[in-house]
């Protein structure tokens, strides 16, 4: 989908270099230096998120992900002379806050990267911020197409407009399409009424599952924008029960999704209701009801993460970590994404002779640019756009109350 806390230098600034040297004692568990002196550096990892509102189950858990990263990562003593913190700020998943907060990570002159957002429509209201002060932005959710390939990437036009932006998540360009094809080849519906939020997040996915529907032959007998702010929908589920239409394709986020599913269901249109990743919640079957909900499907990126080897310790760790929200969808894409930040100041500290330097900003921007390892997800590494390399996808199926994966791959265009 869609839609992360500064960087603080505590050691002496010489020479216009951080020096991360030996000297004095690493900071214990809690932070207090062992001998009086400590060599190390605290970077502080930026974090931006929805933590609370309607989103905030998303964004906890985006929040929580990164913060294991965090412990990780000074657990292992990964950066020699480096201590990573974690300070996220709450975007509420309005562009507006989004935009304050990533003013506020630029502001502090020794911020080196930021995990986020959640919401693709927060991130286009960052990216400039970000990208003029030369700051690494890694978004574990964002999908839409157009923030790494610009505005003309439908047309094949596709133009890298920031390069500090990237994002672990693969994008709608893909979603879209994987979902029209379950759609009409796997679940035989071919008559659908499209709906969207008329956000970036929504009405670009719609656009690109409509695009792909019509291709295979399948007619859209509807198309509807509402307010996802209102939350009554009698009128849009009135005219899907009158379109004929078998299924519903929403492009927007489940705390609409949810109410919209129930109140088209007890219409009496016999559909099923089908979204992207932002549908990908027990929050969207409380919603919408266990009954309404029951044979809807929602596409989410990457496949699913019980089921990876790479994500064995990641699920051992956060249950270990006690944290009291559930990981969510993107969970493990927010590890990744803070584990890129910590693999590109490793890269740069190791660079330059134990040295954060004056440009560190930028080194990290480039930095993340080559990244390659082995992460929650998968394989962890950025194109030419900053997108990810991974393009697994995953339908999932509310079965028995809860969404179950039912098809896992790449989109074959």
């Amino acid at each position: 989908m869609r839609n992360r806390s500064m960087l603080i230098l505590t050691t002496a600034v010489t020479a216009g270099a951080l020096t991360l040297t030996a000297c004095g004692s690493r900071d214990d568990k809690d932070g207090a230096a062992k001998d009086g002196d400590t060599g190390n550096v605290t970077v502080t990892i930026g974090l931006d998120a929805p933590l609370t509102g309607e989103l905030s189950a998303l964004g906890l858990g985006i929040k929580n992900s990164a913060d294991l990263a965090v412990k990780t990562a000074n657990k292992k003593e990964y950066v020699k002379g480096v201590t990573f913190k974690l300070e996220s700020l709450d975007d509420q998943a309005q562009p507006s806050a989004g935009q304050q907060n990533a003013t506020k990570f630029v502001a502090d002159k020794t911020v080196l990267g930021v995990v986020g957002p959640l919401n693709s429509g927060v991130a286009e209201a960052m990216q400039k911020v970000f990208d003029d002060a030369k700051l690494a932005q890694v978004s574990p959710a964002n999908t839409n197409p157009a923030l790494s390939q610009g505005v003309n990437w439908a047309s094949g036009d596709k133009k890298r407009g920031y390069k500090s932006y990237f994002r672990t998540a693969t994008t709608d360009a893909i979603q879209g399409p994987f979902a029209a094809q379950y759609v009409f080849n796997e679940a035989k519906k071919t008559k659908a009424f499209i709906i969207d939020d008329k956000k970036t997040y929504g009405a670009g996915l719609a656009g690109t599952f409509k695009g792909e529907f019509e291709k295979l032959g399948g007619k859209v007998l509807g198309t509807e924008h509402i307010n996802p702010d209102t939350k009554d929908f009698s009128a849009v589920a009135t005219k899907v029960k009158s379109s004929g239409a078998d299924v519903v394709y929403y492009g927007g986020e489940y705390p609409a999704a949810g109410p919209l599913a129930k109140q088209i269901k007890e219409a009496g249109a016999k559909v099923v209701v089908v979204g992207g990743d932002a549908l990908f919640s027990p929050e969207y079957v409380k919603l919408a009801g266990a009954t309404a909900a029951e044979g809807d499907f929602a596409t989410s990126v990457g496949a699913p993460i019980e089921s990876l080897a790479s994500a064995k310790d990641f699920l051992a760790d956060y249950k270990t970590g006690g944290y009291k929200e559930a990981y969510e969808a993107y969970g493990g894409y927010s590890y990744d994404s803070t584990w890129a930040i910590i693999e590109a100041v490793k890269k740069v500290v190791d660079g330059n002779g134990g040295k954060l330097p004056d440009d560190a900003r930028a080194k990290v921007v480039e930095a993340v640019q080559g990244v390659s390892f082995e992460g929650v997800s998968g394989k962890v590494s950025f194109d030419e756009f900053g997108d990810t390399t991974n393009k697994q996808l995953t339908v999932y199926k509310v079965e028995g109350g809860a969404f179950k994966p039912v098809k896992s791959g790449t989109f074959g265009g």
